[in-house]
């Protein structure tokens, strides 16, 4: 199917956040966003379509509203994943080692004994100062190796892994810590030397690839959350957006360790672009008001999907399942921003598509995660429903997720960026 050959590309050509956006930034030039530089003055013409960068990781695009006062469209997504950041070289037994740190919660054993890149961003002296270049080498260059079971013969038995002791990297045997920063001056363009600082992860170099009898399985590194993060900006750059409000794309980083950074969602960063927009609309305070009330927010990010070997993990009167459709979030504690009205809306939205939709809840004596919305609605409070794609090992180096799921969700964030939607008391009215 193009559609997942084309999922699989985005996020092979997206090991890191940094990487992320510049993928998407691609996408969206080669649509006709014009990129705009948040130090510097823009000039912002309704219907008009823009994106700028924060931090390098972080992207917002948007099409201007027809009018100040008349709403905004969005979605958002995150561009991290959990991942091993990688804080030099040095030697241990006569081999070269990565000394590794972690980055959010991944399931640990899933990285031992299989190939890892290594990519990021580096900072460069230069002539006019310092610059900021992406590297990714092309290569296996790291691996995390188990300990033989002839000497941990308990293993299978349980085993917890140490992020100090089990999880640091080989790079090479032999005495040559120099060689990895050699390297990343090698893809940068420069020398040793002229290497200022880095921001360097290792990732899963397997490629997406579809399984089971028929190829309904993906399977997939980063599908959390670059397969909404695809979705999303897909459908973005599909709607018409014919209903006069301005649609936003929103890709944050930092969702994986609790977004309270510059670029993450707890940042200004979406609240500074819907400022900066209004202005340039001659967008009162009243009217500022008043278009945030005709908004709405989709929060993207993938839903637990239930394991048929755990089943009993899952609410068993709400299961979700692969293939089933695209998942609604909901939480009594408000970790999902979802709510009867508006899952009612994306539920109708869904329908008009042909998009079947499925609901998640947590079981109630086991707690879940939180991601995006609920974090977004103390910056702009807009109604909002989480959403994603079912999928199974979540934080696993490779994840597991439905193939029409994919399309699916892609459908539905088209839909809902174009769907004519106004808000009516406590409702909303919605032609399609």
């Amino acid at each position: 199917m193009r559609e997942i050959k084309d999922l699989f590309a985005f996020i092979e050509k997206s090991p890191t956040p940094w990487h992320a956006v510049q993928t998407t930034a691609a996408r969206l030039e080669e649509a006709g966003y014009t990129r705009l530089e948040e130090a510097q003055p823009w000039a912002l013409v309704p219907c008009q379509k823009y994106y700028t960068v924060r931090a390098g990781s972080s992207l917002i695009a948007w099409r201007m509203p027809l009018a100040a006062g008349a709403g905004w469209r969005m979605a958002a997504a995150h561009s991290d994943s959990p991942a091993f950041k990688v804080k030099g070289a040095s030697m241990h037994a006569g081999c070269t080692m990565l000394d590794t740190e972690g980055y959010g919660g991944m399931i640990r054993a899933s990285w031992l004994d299989r190939p890892l890149g290594l990519a990021g961003r580096v900072m460069v002296k230069t002539p006019e100062g310092i610059e900021s270049r992406l590297v990714a080498p092309d290569g296996d260059l790291a691996v995390i190796p188990h300990l033989a079971i002839h000497m941990d013969r308990a293993i299978n038995e349980g085993h917890k892994y140490d992020v100090k002791k089990d999880m640091q990297a080989l790079f090479a045997p032999g005495e040559a810590p120099e060689s990895y920063r050699a390297l990343l001056a090698a893809e940068a363009g420069c020398t040793p030397e002229e290497l200022l600082a880095e921001d360097i992860l290792l990732y899963c170099r397997q490629p997406g690839r579809a399984a089971g009898p028929g190829g309904e399985l993906l399977l997939c590194p980063r599908l959390d959350d670059l397969g909404c993060a695809w979705a999303a900006l897909e459908g973005f750059l599909a709607g018409e957006a014919e209903h006069g409000q301005g649609t936003v794309f929103c890709l944050f980083d930092n969702e994986e360790v609790g977004s309270g950074t510059r670029q993450g969602a707890c940042g200004s960063f979406l609240p500074d672009i819907l400022a900066r927009a209004g202005a340039a609309l001659g967008e009162s305070g009243e009217t500022r008001r008043q278009g945030l009330a005709k908004s709405l927010l989709l929060s993207a990010d993938n839903a637990h999907a239930t394991h048929p070997n755990f089943a009993e993990m899952g609410d068993a009167a709400h299961p979700v399942r692969l293939n089933g459709g695209v998942v609604l979030k909901f939480n009594a504690s408000q970790k999902y921003t979802t709510t009867a009205a508006t899952a009612a809306l994306f539920r109708a939205v869904c329908a008009a598509a042909g998009v079947p939709v499925q609901e998640y809840y947590n079981r109630p004596d086991l707690p879940g995660g939180s991601t995006l919305g609920n974090l977004l609605a103390a910056q702009v409070s807009v109604p909002m429903a989480d959403v994603g794609l079912p999928q199974l090992a979540m934080h696993s180096a490779v994840e597991t997720a439905g193939a029409q799921d994919a399309s699916w969700l892609k459908t539905a964030c088209a839909a809902w960026y174009s769907a004519r939607l106004s808000p009516k008391g406590e409702g909303w009215v919605f032609r399609p």
